[in-house]
């Protein structure tokens, strides 16, 4: 009976994952999956339908439209005609964060990381090591408590083949000790920066919160310790929590620099490039103050950035107030740099093609 359980629960999840990968596109561009996230989990809806039940003979019970009788007043919001189909409702189903990265490499075909930093976070991992003669219960050695058992028994000449039982008493009982032994875990930190200049509006906003999960879900599934910090920046810069980083709006202009000042502070003071995996992503409409500005941008990633990340990561989310030109200058000035990848994306169907072009270096 377990086992037929366990295959139905098999099933289930297969079935599960199938429907993840075949609507991939379309969760990617929803924020209903990411809005029911929890640490380990996200809940996916599948639609079910209700089969309907068929009842023998006929009904002349009579009951509310049964029988003749004149039509009433149609309610208000009713008035949809009745249909003879059965009803699709939903129902949700949890898909681990480590499931849904899994389908996300292999969909969008994303190589594996190499981490390149030494930074090493001791974590303690119990391993089993030996039998002992004082444990919990639950830790009990069921195998060598029996043998115990039974050594005891010859040993004692209380052991008949002929009717073998085996009673353990309190000294028989084995258990399984264990030992915590600190192992070594590739760390990576995730600078996201966003330009929330008067000309990004909401829905960038929430492209940008898309993104940052499918994102967040690919690294943590390879590195076992993944710190995020979150700049956003007009003309000046500043770092705040994740919600503020997804709602907050300012005005003004909009000065790059400031952010790459910020970002290459935080580096300096926080995460040495020679023990930490570094991952900047920057997120904007492609408006800059001015091109001297830009310039100065393009210096600072060549000189102060790009030597310390693993990946510099550039996306511009369209919209109809971006001029879209910083675009254009990073493509020319890094073309070609593997530390370096750029994306276009102009909707919430671009966001697949953009988590390819962003993590498709294996970097």
């Amino acid at each position: 009976m377990t086992l037929n359980i366990d295959q139905d629960v098999q099933r289930f999840r297969n079935i599960v994952k199938g429907r993840v990968r075949k609507d991939l596109k379309k969760f990617m561009s929803d924020g209903e999956m990411i809005g029911k996230q929890g640490d380990k989990y996200v809940k996916i809806p599948l639609p079910s339908i209700n089969i309907p039940r068929l009842r023998y003979g006929k009904n002349e019970s009579g009951g509310v439209g049964q029988g003749e009788g004149e039509g009433g007043e149609e309610m208000p919001g009713e008035g949809q005609k009745a249909g003879n189909q059965p009803g699709e409702h939903e129902v949700e189903a949890e898909v681990s964060l480590e499931e849904l990265a899994q389908i996300l490499g292999e969909e969008l075909q994303l190589p594996r990381i190499e981490p390149r930093g030494k930074k090493q976070i001791a974590a303690a991992h119990d391993r089993y090591t030996g039998i002992a003669r004082i444990g919990p219960n639950a830790l009990r050695h069921t195998r060598r408590t029996f043998q115990a058992s039974l050594q005891r028994q010859i040993a004692g000449g209380t052991w008949d083949p002929s009717r073998p039982m085996l009673v353990p008493t309190k000294e028989d009982m084995r258990f399984r000790s264990w030992k915590s032994k600190q192992e070594p875990q590739s760390s990576a930190a995730i600078l996201y920066v966003m330009d929330v200049s008067g000309s990004m509006g909401k829905e960038q906003k929430e492209i940008v919160r898309l993104e940052a999960f499918w994102i967040d879900t690919w690294l943590k599934a390879n590195y076992k310790h993944l710190e995020a910090r979150y700049l956003i920046h007009d003309a000046a810069a500043r770092e705040v929590d994740r919600d503020t980083f997804f709602r907050v709006k300012e005005s003004g202009g909009t000065l790059i620099s400031s952010a790459y000042a910020l970002v290459e502070r935080l580096i300096s003071e926080h995460y040495p490039p020679e023990e930490w995996n570094l991952y900047v992503f920057q997120f904007s409409d492609g408006d800059n103050w001015s091109s001297s500005d830009t310039k100065t941008c393009m210096d600072m990633l060549r000189t102060r950035i790009l030597p310390k990340v693993n990946l510099f990561a550039y996306g511009q989310v369209e919209s109809e107030y971006g001029s879209g030109q910083f675009f254009q200058d990073i493509a020319k000035e890094f073309n070609g740099d593997e530390r370096v990848a750029i994306s276009r994306i102009p909707d919430r169907g671009a966001i697949m093609g953009s988590i390819r072009d962003f993590l498709g270096k294996g970097r």
